[in-house]
């Protein structure tokens, strides 16, 4: 499981930077790491599939988050 780190664009606006991923010590679950570009910067992880993911807008599946380039 690969995701590519550099910056990614939430369908709704956000940019976010992924660092890397990670396994979840208790579910094995893997996970995105990364930090929103904007407010504290803090890190944050969610599960890899629901990153990874298409969202419904208006009839269009869009991805989640668009990988938008390196940094």
């Amino acid at each position: 499981m690969t995701i590519k780190s550099g910056i990614y664009e939430h369908y709704k606006g956000g940019r976010y930077r992924v660092i890397d991923i990670a396994r979840h010590s208790e579910t094995e679950e893997w996970m995105v790491l990364y930090q929103p570009l904007y407010g504290e910067q803090k890190l944050w992880v969610r599960p890899f599939d629901m990153f990874a993911e298409t969202v419904n807008i208006d009839g269009n599946d869009v991805p989640r988050f668009r990988f938008i380039g390196s940094e």
